[in-house]
């Protein structure tokens, strides 16, 4: 039985998890190349042949709509945001972590509840600060919510892989006359880079694929992120539901998430497995 398992059971739940996994993305990806025609056909075209493939649709995003413009968007914002988060939040878990702060416990009480509340029922009283501060259409009006929003979770999982390093480096450190931000800048910091580019990574996808923020607050055509972008793309009639550009922008849109992951997989892997064993 484990055999069989083991042979059989098991690599085939792998296949149909990959499978279900990508099966949209695989979805999306076909219907961005397929011509109207194919995209419209009773019963579904689920692999188009030659003659029914296209790249009208993505000429269509970058000739009838300022793309490049929504993607640097998306990309300043989200940038701005992760390195925000980084700074603020990497001295702050550092802290936690190894400093005597009175009423630890409550701070970290806090931080673990913000890292949980649900921040669209701030929404309303968001946007009225962001008009009392006439930040609206700049990139301020989310590099800010997108910061306060990422920093409680940037300090907890940085808090807790500064927790796992050994006290001897920052005591012979201390030997060595070296100060506290010293000691976080030049030897701390070198050996949780595996957890910053996690936990980088995790507050950029969140900024790059934020949406009600950016509705609300971007009202320009020229301010407006990718995700928005995408969302308010229109036939040539109300009636009409452009599949094949839409599913263009979204492959557009995926495709920085795809390489950043590409990119930094073995980094992200050392970054979740760095906290489980006590150096």
């Amino acid at each position: 039985m484990n055999l069989v398992i083991k042979k059989i059971i098991f690599p085939l739940g792998v296949v149909v998890l990959i499978a279900f996994s990508l099966g949209p993305v695989l979805w999306q990806v076909l219907t961005s190349v397929k011509v109207n025609e194919a995209i419209a056909a009773v019963p579904n075209v689920y692999f188009p042949s030659w003659q029914q493939l296209t790249l009208e649709h993505y000429v269509e995003l970058f000739t009838r709509r300022p793309l490049l413009r929504y993607l640097f968007n998306s990309a300043l914002v989200s940038i701005s945001s992760t390195l925000s988060c980084l700074a603020i939040g990497t001295p702050a878990a550092y802290a936690l972590a190894r400093l005597r702060i009175q009423r630890e416990q409550i701070i970290m009480a806090g931080i673990l509840t913000l890292t949980l509340f649900p921040f669209v029922l701030i929404f309303l009283e968001l946007l009225e600060i962001i008009q009392g501060l006439k930040l609206g259409n700049s990139y301020l009006a989310l590099i800010i919510p997108y910061t306060g929003i990422n920093l409680p979770l940037t300090i907890l999982v940085m808090r807790s892989f500064f927790q796992q390093l050994p006290k001897e480096l920052e005591d012979a450190a201390k030997v060595d006359g070296y100060n506290t931000w010293q000691i976080l800048t030049t030897i701390m910091l070198p050996i949780t880079i595996p957890a910053l580019v996690t936990t980088g990574i995790l507050t950029f996808i969140f900024a790059w694929n934020e949406f009600i923020f950016a509705l609300t607050f971007m009202t320009q055509e020229t301010m407006k992120t990718l995700p928005v972008a995408a969302a308010q793309i229109g036939g040539s009639s109300v009636f009409e539901i452009p599949y094949g550009p839409i599913a263009a922008a979204t492959v557009v849109g995926t495709l920085p998430l795809a390489l950043l992951l590409f990119l930094c997989g073995r980094q992200i892997v050392q970054g979740l497995t760095a906290g489980a064993v006590k150096g």
